[in-house]
């Protein structure tokens, strides 16, 4: 019987590769995660990243990009990708027996894509649309925002699907430049888990990733500086939409699981302190919730809600009222005995889905150089303590530490400057 062990190889050129079999399924998922993102732009070329993620779909010297499209629906039309600050992922989830193929056509798509400048062209409207729809969500832009203040002209501030003026001028030879330097097998995490045998899958891969060239020096980010701002942003939207944040922590740090059973705790479920006082029990807002950001060097603890504009204050000193007796007081045992349910049965459920376990993998891989077990990460959580809570609020959630991004119609309720500015 195939036992359920993880396994870490690297591929002839470079790639590392993490595979895990998991037995009595009929799924398999494939993950390539690439170190590119809009945190190793520049403002010259941001938004690159993102374009690139597109024009990977628009066809290769072996298929265009209908046949792209027809293949993957054939075998379950169950691909995709995504860019973010730090990585790009192109993923897909099919039965079994169809992950070689769509291995190989994935393969296909890293190694001989065309990046044809007729096609180019026409996914620079539909990106301008995304960016358009992005603008037109106070909830993700204020978000967003928060990220881009705090962090000044760093590029993990930069937004990831980049400006307008980038997007209308960036040309094929340097979307090319980038594929090449970046794209290289020393940037590349492959992650398998499903109904899988470690030797067939190592092979695959091999075949049909193995000639992705190596050899790139990999580029690491100087870490960026936290710098607290206040921001208001006019919108003309009917609920005002604010985003708090406070400086957070890297993947690696200590202090993450305490930051997750804080968070938890905070904003981050229907049980948390936010949700109950502020929305269920007050009824001053409809959405509300926190999350903490990490990446490879800092992070941030982020915290939104959507409300009207007569609510904007009581909602702010509620969320920093909690915030105060969370320090001072510290979380109750009911709460912390709660949260570490709450978060026990959410991960060991994840990892019914092989998509979650491939996802896992990879940025266990990328992030912490190593493979953290559920195992490990619960016996970690049940370490830390009601102290640990408030010395991590204590040390990161200062109010002279706090940023705020507010959008709403300021034009037309001046006083809401005065709100954000007085907190």
């Amino acid at each position: 019987m195939m036992k359920n062990r993880i396994e870490t190889r690297i591929l002839s050129n470079g790639i590392r590769t993490v595979i895990e079999p998991v037995p009595n399924v009929r799924s398999a998922a494939l993950g390539i995660y690439v170190e590119a993102g809009s945190a190793y732009e520049n403002p010259e070329n941001n938004g690159i990243s993102h374009m690139l993620e597109h024009m990977m779909f628009k066809g290769t010297s072996h298929r265009t990009a209908r046949e792209i499209a027809m293949e993957t629906a054939l075998l379950g039309d169950d691909m995709n990708a995504y860019t973010a600050k730090e990585l790009t992922c192109y993923y897909a989830r099919v039965l079994d027996e169809h992950l070689p193929a769509m291995a190989e056509i994935i393969g296909d798509m890293f190694k001989n894509s065309l990046f044809d400048e007729g096609d180019l062209e026409k996914e620079k409207g539909v990106i301008l649309d995304e960016i358009d729809m992005y603008e037109d969500s106070p909830e993700d832009l204020v978000q967003e925002q928060l990220q881009r203040i705090v962090w000044e002209e760093h590029p993990l501030g930069y937004i990831i699907s980049g400006t307008e003026e980038n997007v209308r001028r960036i040309t094929r030879s340097e979307l090319v430049t980038f594929w090449q330097e970046y794209y290289t097998a020393e940037r590349m995490v492959i992650s398998v888990a499903g109904n899988i045998e470690p030797e067939a899958v190592c092979e695959l891969l091999e075949r049909c990733f193995g000639s992705i060239p190596g050899g790139a020096e990999r580029r690491t980010i100087q870490p960026p500086v936290y710098r607290p701002r206040r921001v208001c942003l006019q919108k003309e939207v009917e609920q005002v939409h604010i985003c708090m944040g406070f400086p957070g922590i890297s993947h690696t740090d200590r202090n993450s699981y305490t930051l997750s059973i804080a968070n938890n705790i905070i904003g981050g479920s229907g049980s948390s302190r936010l949700f109950q006082r502020i929305r269920e029990e007050k009824g001053l807002c409809y959405s509300l919730y926190s999350y903490g950001s990490s990446y490879h060097q800092t992070g941030t603890l982020q915290i939104y809600c959507g409300m009207s504009e007569e609510n904007l204050e009581p909602v702010c000193q509620g969320i920093l009222t909690a915030l105060a007796e969370m320090k001072r007081e510290g979380p109750t045992g009911e709460e912390f005995a709660q949260t570490l349910s709450q978060i026990r049965s959410e991960l060991l459920l994840s990892m019914e889905n092989t998509h979650n376990r491939m996802n896992n993998n990879a940025r266990n891989l990328i992030y912490m150089g190593r493979i953290v077990t559920i195992e490990e990460i619960l016996n970690e959580l049940s370490q830390v303590t009601r102290e640990d809570v408030m010395d991590y609020l204590e040390t990161y959630c200062k109010p002279d530490l706090m940023s705020v991004v507010l959008a709403g119609s300021i034009d037309e309720h001046g006083e809401m400057e005065h709100v954000i500015n007085s907190l």
